[in-house]
């Protein structure tokens, strides 16, 4: 994964509302939950979910199905496992896991 699109992902879930909004749909699993279902459960207005739902939908975070009339919108978790690989593929490659600072690697 680039940098710039780990960096986009992560200034997208930045936002508490769009957080909130992103973990809601990651606990839905893979049905995903209706626009309907999203706007009175976080208790916003449409043009406020709307905008919120395109800047994830931008970064990969999530996508959006129409089922007849209504729209379901679902986390990618592709892209989710990716940025999660991403930040933790170096975890301690310069020191060993859990050394605390200042103290020597043995």
């Amino acid at each position: 994964m680039k940098l710039e699109k780990a960096a986009k992902q992560l200034e997208a879930l930045g936002n508490p509302t769009r957080l909130n909004l992103y973990r809601t749909l990651v606990r839905a699993g893979e049905a995903g939950r209706p626009v309907g279902y999203l706007q009175d459960s976080l208790g916003i207005a449409a043009s406020t979910l709307s905008h919120h739902l395109h800047r994830l939908i931008l970064t990969g975070l999530v996508t959006q199905e129409r089922q007849a009339t209504t729209l379901i919108c679902r986390a990618n978790y592709a892209i989710m496992n990716e940025l999660i690989g991403f930040l933790a593929d170096e975890c301690c490659a310069d020191v060993a896991c859990g050394a605390v600072a200042g103290e020597a690697v043995a």
